[in-house]
Formats: structure tokens, C-alpha cells, sequence
């Protein structure tokens, strides 16, 4: 009798084991697929953005070689037509403001780097990415010393441009960048120089015990800034005639 209940309470255990090992596996091959298939899919994904990307860049280049077609039909016209010539200079100049033509000249280079990293207190956040408003304020203080043109890692500063924190990067123009940051403004040098090493102003904010960034500010003879290449369209603002203004 006792057999026969020991062979009961073994046959028992035998099947709640066997179905705790059934659901454990199924568990783990549930989890092992999921995982392939995230990291195929992950895979999917970064080539479909490496290809757009080739693309965008091949879309850039085929737009350069059309301006630089342009321009070379404006400086033939204009070299026998005064109104030619004094159009292509007016356009050359809101280029220029609007951010979408690569400008050279004086100015400064700022270069902006998280704190010196302390092997005690290891840290991977960023100070600069959750403080990115110092960006933000650094831009106003080279807008308010004169800068004519203003470039975070190689992205133009134009008024659509947008500086938001987007995980660990910041994105500028919608493209990822993170620290260092090199930001270049072209400008008079002694003026911008001056402006940002102000006592108590952005610079000194950036050094200051609370953040204590890694910033220099070294005035250059030439700086070169890329053009802003997003497409710039107007879907709700629109110029107003100075005749119908005037009726109004």
C-alpha cells in the first residue's frame, strides 16, 4: 500500500516538473526568438537609415553641382549687365542671412567638452546634454556680439534650427551630435571673444563649480561654415504686397 502511494506522489512530482521544464523552455525559445528577431529587425533598420542617408548625401552633391551651374550663368550675365550684377549680389546677401549659402571669414571657435572624467565616481551622464540650455544661451550672447554666422558641429544656426535633448545626443537640425561640441562664429573676433569672456557671463557659467565644463575661446583669422542643407518650405507665412498693405 505504501508503494503504491510513493509511486503516486513520484508520478505527481514527475509531472509538475515536466511541465515547469515545458513552460521554462518555451520561456527561454520565446525570448531567444524575440531577441533575433528585435536584433534583425534593429539590423533592418540601420541599413534602410544608412541608405537614406547615402541618398541625402547624393542629393546634396547633385544640388551643388546645380548652384555652382547657376552661379557660373549669373557671373557670365553680370559681367555685361549692371542689373544682373547688382540682383546676384542682393541675392548672395539673403543667402547669407537665410543660413543657405557656406560663408568664410573672422571670428572665434568655442570648444565645449563634459568635465574630466573622476576614476572614483565614474559617471556615463553627460553634463553638457542635460544642461544643453548653456548651448542655447551661448548662441543669444554670439547673436547679441554681431555674429553673421553661427555653426554647432558642423550644423549652420539658422532661425528653424532647433537644439533638444533626444537621448544620449543632442539633436541639431535634426541630426545627432554630442559632446565635444565646436561651435564656430564668424564675426569680429575681439568683439565676440570679449563678449563671451565677459566676468560672471556664459563662459564663466560654463567653468563655474555647479557644471564645470572644459571651454575654450581662441580667436581665428578664417573660419569656414556649411550652408544649412534642409529644404526650407512655407506652408502657412506669406509675403504681404506693399500695395495691399498699404490699403489695409
Amino acid at each position: 500500500m505504501r508503494d503504491w502511494k510513493k509511486q503516486i506522489a513520484i508520478g505527481i512530482v514527475c509531472v509538475v516538473l515536466g511541465l515547469v521544464l515545458s513552460l521554462q523552455f518555451r520561456s527561454v525559445q520565446d525570448n531567444y526568438l524575440g531577441g533575433v528577431a528585435s536584433a534583425q529587425k534593429a539590423q533592418e533598420l540601420a541599413e534602410k537609415l544608412k541608405k537614406l542617408r547615402e541618398e541625402k548625401e547624393q542629393l546634396i552633391n547633385e544640388v551643388n553641382v546645380l548652384e555652382a551651374r547657376i552661379k557660373s550663368i549669373e557671373e557670365t550675365e553680370s559681367k555685361t549687365d549692371v542689373l544682373v550684377r547688382n540682383l546676384s549680389a542682393e541675392l548672395d546677401k539673403y543667402k547669407i542671412i537665410a543660413g543657405v549659402k557656406e560663408v568664410e571669414g573672422p571670428g572665434v571657435l568655442i570648444t565645449i567638452d563634459d568635465p574630466p572624467k573622476d576614476p572614483e565616481f565614474s559617471s556615463d551622464m553627460s553634463v553638457i546634454l542635460y544642461n544643453y540650455d548653456l548651448l542655447l544661451s551661448l548662441i543669444n550672447r554670439l547673436n547679441d556680439a554681431g555674429a553673421e554666422a553661427i555653426s554647432i558641429n558642423e550644423q549652420r544656426i539658422v532661425s528653424r534650427t532647433e537644439i533638444t535633448l533626444a537621448g544620449s545626443n543632442i539633436n541639431i537640425n535634426s541630426v545627432p551630435t554630442a559632446p565635444p561640441f565646436k561651435i564656430k562664429a564668424i564675426g569680429n573676433p575681439d568683439t565676440l571673444e570679449s563678449a563671451l569672456n565677459v566676468r560672471f557671463g556664459i563662459v564663466d557659467q560654463m567653468r563655474s563649480e555647479r557644471y564645470n565644463l572644459q571651454v575654450s575661446v581662441k580667436k581665428q583669422d578664417s573660419l569656414i561654415i556649411p550652408r544649412y542643407n534642409e529644404v526650407i518650405k512655407f506652408r502657412y507665412a506669406k509675403p504681404i504686397d506693399n500695395k495691399e498693405q498699404q490699403l489695409r
